[in-house]
């Protein structure tokens, strides 16, 4: 359900699921350093729009209501 609904607003915005997975974490204050893994020229090429690529307050808001954090404090909450 969770992948569907991505995969719905990514095809809302015009936005490639990875591209918007990867401008998520440019944006996204908890996180330092996207790590990429192009294999081919093509996908690196693409990859490098993520940059100028962003994401609407509404869109990030979205996507948090998509992908919630486990909540709680760390370890803790992260602990399966």
């Amino acid at each position: 359900d969770k992948l569907e609904r991505f995969a719905a607003l990514c095809r809302e915005i015009g936005e490639s699921e990875a591209n918007v997975a990867l401008a998520w974490t440019l944006m996204h204050p908890a996180m330092t350093a996207p790590i990429i893994g192009p294999r081919t020229l093509e996908q690196f090429q693409n990859t490098l729009r993520v940059v100028d690529l962003k994401l609407t307050e509404e869109t990030m808001k979205r996507l948090d209501d998509i992908f919630p954090g486990p909540g709680g404090e760390a370890p803790q909450a992260y602990a399966w």
